[in-house]
């Protein structure tokens, strides 16, 4: 007999011909937080089963029809995430060892100790309950760093998805080049987390932030009385690193006599703390970005070539937000569903004047700049952005409507996207003027604005 569950609940199914069994285990184990299904036989535990979600079967082995091992055999097929605990007499203990070679579990004999089975039952809740917040949080750090927060649809980010599908699986060094705000932390973030180590720590250190010899401190870590301070000997970032992928923002900054050391590492994979003599042996992928050209670095003598060559296995260019201005709309909804469920309020609207002018502006701060402009708009807005909530200088930069920026990269359905949006706004809305003005008809207009998501 089954019944509603609570939400929440850990759900137990009893499947057991005796109803005495059946009750008297129901009785033992159902509490605020176990909800106790009964089933008479294997048949009726098959039926419940296709019905609502269980997280336990604890079943007897010997049942008429549908016998113990047969919905094992089921469940583990078609349930895998089920457990499942057998119930034998002392005569049939040898079917209970098979159960488990099958994927039971555990088993328990009859008459069954009733406190054994609740640490039993208690120990597979906590497990399972591990495992889902295991599960959630992979997801999240999914959602977090994987491609789904990187945003674009133009030539040049397709382009860099495909070189970090490409190089995420592998060991080789990777080398970001992007001005300021690009997301090359981003990108480095999805390599690791599409990658072998994702189980294994991701750290970063800003190499332009800190001095020469506090940057070897943090990074190659340090003994104690190493210097006036260390107090303690403390692990540096390669060591937390191990197994997993370092990531060197700014690596441009850093001083000649680091880069020994760092080329070190990355031929070698060993280092010595900071005042010690100790070899110590990690493995570390490393990622570099930067905002300069290390070539043109080099040729000038600021830079070693060999280290270089040693970073720039694969190279990765993000390009900047005035490059794929066709990408600004798709940053605009992706920011402001962000922002609304942060804040709790409806998502504004964007009047094709406003995303014109987003599309306009020259952005030097790149995407880490739009988002905290809208973030600031979504704040003072009520239902609609206007102009008058971006900032004074995007309104500066207002070039003439008869004009739009068109990277040389985009395709000719971005292309024709982005003029067609724009004739819209020119002509105010108007859409059988923006048709004649296209040269197309109404028709043709009503369904690439519906194709291409157009207000």
């Amino acid at each position: 007999m089954s019944r509603k569950t609570d939400a929440g609940s850990f759900v137990v199914l009893v499947v057991d011909d005796e109803k005495n069994t059946r009750e008297g285990l129901r009785w033992a184990l159902e509490s605020s937080e176990v909800t106790v299904l009964t089933a008479a036989n294997g048949l009726e535990a098959l039926e419940i089963l296709r019905q609502q979600p269980v997280d336990l079967v604890i079943t007897d082995l010997r049942m008429p029809e549908v016998d113990g091992m047969q919905l094992l055999r089921h469940i583990r097929r078609d349930m895998p995430h089920v457990a499942v605990v057998i119930l034998t007499g002392h005569g049939t203990i040898e079917n209970a060892v098979d159960a488990m070679k099958e994927g039971a579990t555990d088993y328990l004999l009859k008459p069954v100790n009733i406190d054994e089975l609740g640490l039993l039952v208690e120990r597979i809740r906590r497990t399972q309950s591990l495992e889902r917040e295991n599960i959630e949080l992979r997801e999240r750090v999914q959602q977090l760093y994987g491609f789904e927060n990187i945003v674009g649809r133009s030539a040049a980010m397709l382009e860099v998805f495909e070189k970090v599908r490409m190089v995420a699986p592998t060991r080789a060094s990777v080398l970001i080049y992007g001005e300021s705000g690009t997301g090359k932390e981003l990108i480095a973030n999805a390599i690791h987390q599409n990658s072998p180590r994702r189980t294994k720590p991701f750290v970063k250190v800003n190499c332009g932030a800190l001095p020469l010899t506090l940057l070897e401190s943090e990074l190659f870590g340090h003994e104690k009385g190493a210097f006036t301070g260390a107090v303690t000997m403390r692990r540096g970032r390669f060591e937390l690193a191990d197994g997993g992928t370092l990531f060197l923002d700014e690596i441009s900054e850093t001083a000649p006599e680091f880069q020994v050391k760092l080329l070190r590492v990355l031929q070698e994979g060993e280092f010595e703390r900071v005042g010690g003599s100790q070899t110590l042996k990690v493995d570390v992928r490393i990622i570099a970005a930067t905002n300069k050209r290390l070539d043109q670095l080099v040729q000038e003598g600021n830079f070693r070539e060999d280290l270089y060559y040693r970073l720039k296995v694969v190279e990765i260019d993000l390009p900047p937000l005035r490059e794929r201005v066709e990408d600004i709309p798709l940053l605009v909804e992706h920011f402001l569903e962000e922002f609304s469920k942060y804040y709790g309020k409806p998502k504004p609207r964007v009047p094709p004047a406003v995303m014109t002018a987003l599309q306009n502006y020259h952005w030097p701060g790149n995407v880490r700049q739009l988002r905290n402009v809208l973030e600031g708009a979504f704040v003072m807005s009520s239902g609609e952005i206007t102009l008058k909530h971006l900032p004074n200088e995007i309104h500066a930069e207002k070039r003439s409507e008869n004009y739009i920026r068109l990277p040389v990269t985009a395709s000719l359905e971005e292309a024709q996207r982005l003029l067609i949006q724009a004739a819209l706004t020119y002509n105010r809305g108007n859409r059988a003027k923006t048709a004649r003005q296209l040269g197309i008809g109404r028709k043709t207009l009503y369904r690439k604005l519906a194709e291409y998501g157009i207000e």
